[in-house]
């Protein structure tokens, strides 16, 4: 071997040793624990950031109140976007949440749903005869104790005065996507889910809007974790709270705290 070429070779060995390999060292995707109902939305709200930053992300998507447990039992997520604000109070309580990030970002709507192959029509007050529309079949919903979705919906029904007529005939599942996929597939007659759920799946009908004053405001708060406070997910945070990410969640459905939305 020639001292010409043991020297290159000795040069590039300390440079790969000091990291300096010659091609630039990407972040490594940022984690990201969101609620199920913002699924379509957010897989091309990363879309959007990967391409005009260069950034990426790992979206992993399932009902707030076991993303939050999650989180609790050390998961390593960076960002967590909830589709209520009482798990974020929770996080925030027990001190896992980065100080001073967390916001109030979209805002959402309850509707009452029906499955393809239905003729149900109903309107949506007090006193609706919802179990005879059911006709022997289940009402499709989140958890009625624990996710959002549910808690809105049981919310809602309690207003209507038809709770305690109702809750012997609801299928209960794990999200509001779930519940969406029983009305869906002609599993369960109705649901409860919210209006972007609604769109994001063109096999079921939207029966009506329940009143904004039949449930608390559907709310979902963003913030880094504790865990997220590095470059990357700040990049991501900053992304998603600003104008690009906020036109794409408009398209589907969700309103913006305070600018006049839901």
């Amino acid at each position: 071997m020639t001292t010409r070429l043991s020297c290159m070779l000795l040069t590039l060995t300390l440079l790969a040793a000091l990291g300096w390999t010659g091609v630039a060292r990407a972040d490594p995707p940022v984690t990201v624990f969101a609620a199920a109902s913002l699924k379509n939305a957010l897989d091309e709200v990363a879309a959007k950031f990967e391409q005009e930053t260069g950034g990426l992300t790992s979206l992993s998507y399932g009902g707030s109140s076991a993303l939050a447990r999650q989180i609790q039992h050390g998961a390593p997520a960076q960002v967590f976007l909830s589709a209520n604000t009482a798990w974020m109070d929770v996080l925030e309580s027990e001190g896992l949440l980065l100080a001073d990030t967390r916001v109030n970002l979209l805002s959402g709507q309850l509707v009452l749903i029906a499955g393809p192959d239905t003729d149900i029509s109903l309107k949506i007050e007090t006193g609706m005869n919802i179990t005879g529309a059911l006709n022997g079949g289940r009402l499709a919903m989140a958890l009625v104790n624990a996710v959002p979705a549910g808690v809105y919906g049981r919310a809602a029904l309690h207003s209507l005065g038809l709770w305690d007529e109702v809750q012997d005939h609801v299928a209960q599942t794990d999200n509001a996507r779930a519940a969406l996929r029983l009305v869906a597939l002609g599993e369960a007659p109705l649901g409860i889910v919210y209006a972007t759920d609604a769109i994001a799946e063109p096999r079921v009908r939207v029966l009506g809007l329940f009143p904004e004053g039949s449930h608390p405001p559907i709310l979902y708060p963003v913030a880094r974790l504790a865990r997220g406070g590095n470059a990357a997910s700040q990049a991501f945070y900053e992304f998603l709270t600003g104008p690009s990410a906020r036109a794409v969640f408009a398209q589907h459905g969700f309103g913006i705290p305070g600018e006049g939305g839901q």
